[in-house]
C-alpha cells in the first residue's frame, strides 16, 4: 500500500501502518500502547456514520493497553500481537462482553467466557477495541438485515468516490458487504489493525473484497470454532481481515492448532516465523476456472482478473485454465444444506435460558413461539423454515442428501484440479465492485446471497483455505479484489503466492474525504442509526 497523503488526518499516520511496523513503534518507544489504542477509539468515534460498531469497549481497552505498556517497558512482550488494537464481529462470545448477533433475540446477553481464537488474541496482548455490526445471525452478504442498521462502505467516503458523485453522501452510498461488514468496514477505516469475522460461505471474504482489505478463510478445523455462534457448523470458520498478507499469516499463526473444546480441530502444520519476503514465483502452477466466468461479472472485475493473470504468466508462472463442472450446481447445493443446520441451530433460541423473552405466557408453547416470532427478522425465519422443509421425512432424500452428494461432487473437482499438478486457483472474489445500498435493497436477501456467494461458497463445502486481496479501484473509486484458492493446510502456500501478488498489484491507501463532511455525515446519521450499545 502507498504511503497515507499529507491531507489525511495525522492520526492515520499510525494508524495505517501495518501490524509489523506499528508492533516495532512499541517497542522502539515511538508510540505507547495506550496512545494507540486511544487513536483506534477516536478513529471510531470519527468514523461512526460507517455503523461498523454495535460496541465500543473502551475502558477495556484502555486498560488491556496500559498493562501492554508495563511489559513493553520491561522488556518483556507477549508476542507481535502485544498493545495492538483489534475488533471482534459480534457473533464470537466476549466474556462479560455484550454478544448480539445483531438481533433482538439476543438483546443483554453477556457470555461468561470468550471464544478460543479470541482469548487466544488477548493472552498475546492484543486489545479489544469493540464488537462490530454483521447481517442478524450472520445470515447476508450485504451487513443490511442486522438490527443495529446497516454498515457502509469506507470507501463511498474517499474523495475519489465523492467527486464523482452529485447526490448527497447521506443517501449515496455503497454496502460493505457481509456478514462480516463491520469488521470489513473497521479494518478499511483504520480503526482496527485486525479483525475477527466468520466465514460460512464467503462472509469474511465478501465484505474483505468490497471494503479493499486482506480477508483470509482458513482450512476448516485450523482455527477452533469453539465459542463462535454456529450458523453452519459443517463449514462455519472464523476468518482474519487485516490490511495486508503478512498481518494475515502473523495472526494465523498465533490462532491456529488444536483446541480440546472443538473436536472438530487440526494440528497445524509446522511453518516458519513470517513469509519469505523473496519467492519464486516461477515454481507455481495457477489454475484459472473457467466456470467462474459468471453471468453478471462486470468488466472491471474480468479485466482485473485477466491482469493478474497475465501479471502471473509474465513472471514465470504457469497459468492454465482448469474446469470445475459441478460449480454451476454449488449454489443451491449450498442453501439448501445452509437452510438444514440453520434449522437446527436455531432451535437454541427459545427465550427459556437468555435473550429475548416474549411477554405471552398462557403457555410454554404461545411463548416460545412469539419469542422466535419477535426474536428473529424475516431472514432468519425464512431459513429456518426452508431447512425444516428440507428435512421432512418426505423431502430428507430428494433435498438433503441430494446436496450432501452434491457437495461430494464438488469436493471432488477441486481435488482433481489440485491433484493435477495446480498449486492455486485464481478467481473473482465477487460479481463487481460494491453495490449502492439503495440499489442493493431492491432484491431479497435469498438472491442477494446467491449472487454474492457464487464464487467463495465452493470452498466453504470443500474445506478448503482461500484469502481474497485487493488489486485496483473501479471506475467508481471502489476495490476489486480476486481470490486464491488453496489445498487444504496449505494455507502459508497460499499466503505466500498472496503476498507476492500483493507487492504486484500495489493497491492504494484510502484516503477518507474531509473532517467537515465526516462531521455533518455523523449529524444526520445518528438520527438515522441505533446508538452504539443500545
Amino acid at each position: 500500500m502507498s504511503a497515507p497523503s499529507a491531507a489525511f488526518r495525522p492520526a492515520a499516520a499510525m494508524l495505517s501502518l501495518s501490524i509489523r511496523e506499528v508492533s516495532q513503534a512499541l517497542r522502539d518507544g515511538r508510540v505507547s500502547a495506550t496512545e494507540l489504542c486511544r487513536k483506534c477509539i477516536d478513529q471510531i468515534q470519527r468514523t461512526h456514520y460507517l455503523n461498523a460498531f454495535i460496541t465500543i469497549t473502551g475502558e477495556t481497552a484502555m486498560e488491556q493497553a496500559q498493562r501492554a505498556d508495563n511489559r513493553i517497558r520491561t522488556g518483556k512482550p507477549l508476542g507481535p500481537l502485544d498493545g495492538i488494537p483489534f475488533s471482534v464481529k459480534d457473533n464470537f462470545c466476549t466474556e462479560n462482553i455484550k454478544t448480539t448477533c445483531a438481533s433482538k433475540m439476543l438483546k443483554g446477553y453477556v457470555p461468561p467466557f470468550s471464544a478460543t481464537v479470541v482469548q487466544k488474541l488477548l493472552d498475546q496482548g492484543a486489545v479489544l477495541v469493540g464488537k462490530t455490526n454483521l447481517d442478524e445471525f450472520a445470515m447476508g452478504a450485504g451487513s443490511t438485515d442486522g438490527v443495529f442498521g446497516p454498515i457502509r462502505n469506507p470507501w463511498s467516503y474517499t474523495t475519489l468516490y465523492r467527486e464523482q458523485s452529485t447526490e448527497d453522501p447521506d443517501s449515496d452510498w455503497a454496502i460493505s458487504g457481509g456478514s462480516s461488514g463491520g469488521s470489513a468496514a473497521a479494518v478499511a477505516a483504520l480503526s482496527s489493525f485486525l479483525a475477527l469475522g466468520s466465514d460460512t460461505g464467503g462472509s469474511t471474504r465478501n465484505p474483505g473484497s468490497l471494503c479493499g482489505v486482506v480477508a483470509l478463510k482458513p482450512t476448516y478445523g485450523l482455527l477452533s470454532r469453539h465459542g463462535l455462534i454456529p450458523l453452519v457448523n459443517s463449514m462455519d470458520v472464523p476468518g482474519i481481515m487485516t490490511r495486508s498478507v503478512h498481518d494475515a499469516a502473523t495472526v494465523l499463526r498465533i490462532l491456529q492448532g488444536r483446541d480440546e473444546r472443538d473436536s472438530t480441530t487440526v494440528q497445524a502444520p509446522s511453518t516458519p516465523p513470517s513469509l519469505p519476503e523473496h519467492f519464486d514465483i516461477r515454481d507455481i502452477c495457477v489454475g484459472i476456472p473457467k466456470e467462474y466466468h459468471a453471468p453478471g461479472l462486470s468488466t472491471d472485475t474480468l479485466a482485473q482478473w485477466s491482469r493478474v493473470a497475465a501479471m502471473f504468466e509474465q513472471a514465470g508462472a504457469r497459468v492454465q485454465e482448469v474446469s470445475l463442472p459441478h460449480t454451476q450446481h454449488s449454489i443451491v447445493c449450498y442453501h439448501v444444506l445452509c437452510c438444514c443446520e440453520v434449522a437446527s441451530n436455531m432451535a437454541r433460541f427459545d427465550g427459556l435460558e437468555y435473550g429475548h423473552r416474549s411477554t405471552i405466557d398462557s403457555s410454554t408453547d404461545a411463548m416460545y413461539a412469539t419469542t422466535r416470532h419477535e426474536g428473529f427478522n424475516n431472514v432468519v425465519r425464512r431459513r429456518i423454515l426452508s431447512g425444516n422443509y428440507f428435512l421432512l421425512k418426505s423431502n430428507y432424500e430428494r433435498y438433503f442428501v441430494k446436496a450432501q452428494q452434491m457437495r461430494r461432487l464438488i469436493t471432488e473437482d477441486l481435488k482433481n484440479v489440485f491433484r493435477s499438478g495446480i498449486d492455486v486457483l485464481l478467481t473473482p472474489t465477487t460479481l463487481s465492485d460494491a453495490a449502492r445500498y439503495t440499489d442493493f435493497i431492491q432484491e431479497d436477501n435469498r438472491t442477494r446471497s446467491a449472487q454474492e456467494d457464487v464464487f467463495t461458497q465452493p470452498v466453504n463445502m470443500a474445506g478448503l483455505p482461500a484469502v481474497t486481496v485487493p488489486t485496483a479501484l473501479s471506475r467508481r473509486g471502489l476495490p476489486i479484489s480476486l481470490q486464491l484458492i488453496g489445498q487444504t493446510l496449505q494455507d502459508w502456500k497460499l499466503l505466500t503466492v498472496a503476498h507476492w501478488m500483493e507487492q504486484q498489484v500495489n493497491f492504494p491507501m484510502i484516503h477518507l474525504h474531509g473532517d467537515s463532511d465526516e462531521r455533518k455525515l455523523d449529524r444526520l446519521v445518528r438520527e438515522r442509526t441505533h446508538t452504539i450499545g443500545s
